[in-house]
């Protein structure tokens, strides 16, 4: 795929969302979190998204200027109404409610109700660890997995996440869904007119199928059969249920429901790793566990045991210095935006 660097990119992205009414800062707030899953190598959850949000947008479907509310506070708890703005835009604000929060009291959390789709979740945690915090971070989906057993769709992929700070220049990065695959990789797939793996999702009969377009008409199927099913569960629980927002087959799709909004709801729990433990000491605790961990005996054929997140942050780091990949598929739709909302599209060279 053709690279592109960074930083045109994101502004490609801002210029588009900022054309379509969403205010500047949180145009470049959205261009951030999208262009920052590409640069980790994520891009079922980067700029390929944005066609849908920016369609969802001219349908009035969300609102690009919408304000994010408290409905509810107790201590460091709050309860937080997206107004069924950005997704991705709405959860990094409730965040950094929660920051300060977290500095004083040591944890701080919010559950956030009428929101969308919002991305990555290691972009928010990521985010945590740089300020020396630790996010568990949650989010219900859009309908596409059965529970264990079943064949009809209840949960979505419904992805649990947290980062943790260490001295080695990249956080430990654990990021989830409890899907076998995250459904953005069966789209991907549909786009490529390609065929996906055995063992990711069932057809419309609940039966086995390797042929994308069915799978996205079917369900995805739990990871580790019933424990993937409790987690799945878990996460509705506290996205959901906790949260006030849709439950199950209740969120709207994002590319199927084009009448309704999502109502999708996300859970953030915020860790202050200086309340539990001394900075330094847990930097050196921490590096030390990973230390451990690299420097286990190996399988045959293993040259090198990664830890979560090591593997994507070198992936930045090789995106960063040779440009971002993107697909064709995905600058087609850019540039229709382009020409549709009268914005320059001055990224058409082989590296920006």
């Amino acid at each position: 795929m053709p690279r592109y660097s960074k930083d045109q990119l994101q502004s490609l992205v801002s210029d588009l969302a900022h054309a379509i009414g969403v205010p500047a800062e949180d145009a470049a707030l959205l261009a951030d979190a999208l262009v920052d899953a590409d640069l980790h190598g994520k891009s079922t959850h980067g700029v390929s998204r944005l066609d849908i949000y920016l369609r969802r947008i001219e349908a009035g479907l969300i609102d690009p200027q919408a304000a994010l509310t408290v409905s509810r506070q107790t201590g460091s708890v709050l309860t937080l109404d997206a107004g069924n703005g950005l997704g991705q835009v709405q959860a990094r604000k409730a965040l950094d409610l929660l920051i300060p929060r977290a500095g004083e009291n040591g944890v701080a959390a919010a559950t956030i109700c009428n929101s969308q789709h919002f991305g990555a979740l290691s972009w928010y945690c990521n985010y945590a660890a740089s300020k020396r915090m630790v996010l568990l971070a949650m989010t219900n989906c859009e309908p596409a997995m059965s529970p264990e057993g079943g064949y009809e769709a209840f949960f979505g992929t419904n992805p649990i996440a947290a980062s943790f700070p260490t001295g080695k220049g990249f956080p430990i990065k654990i990021d989830l869904s409890t899907s076998t695959v995250a459904r953005g990789n069966i789209i991907a797939a549909e786009k490529r007119k390609e065929p996906i793996p055995p063992g990711w999702a069932l057809n419309r009969s609940g039966e086995p199928t390797t042929d994308a377009s069915e799978a996205l008409l079917g369900t995805v199927l739990t990871m580790a059969g019933h424990k993937g099913y409790a987690l799945a569960l878990m996460v509705e629980l506290f996205s959901g249920v906790l949260s006030g927002s849709a439950i199950g087959p209740e969120v709207g799709s994002m590319y199927k429901n084009l009448d309704r909004k999502q109502d999708v709801g996300h859970f953030f729990c915020l860790f202050n790793v200086e309340a539990f433990l001394d900075y330094a000491e847990y930097l050196q605790r921490v590096d030390e566990t990973i230390d451990r961990i690299k420097s286990s005996r190996k399988r045959p054929g293993v040259e090198e045991i990664l830890v979560p997140g090591e593997r994507s942050a070198r992936i930045a780091t090789l995106n960063a210095a040779e440009g971002i990949p993107v697909s064709k598929e995905t600058f087609a739709e850019l540039e229709k935006w382009c020409a549709h909302l009268k914005v320059p599209f001055n990224c058409n060279e082989a590296v920006c």
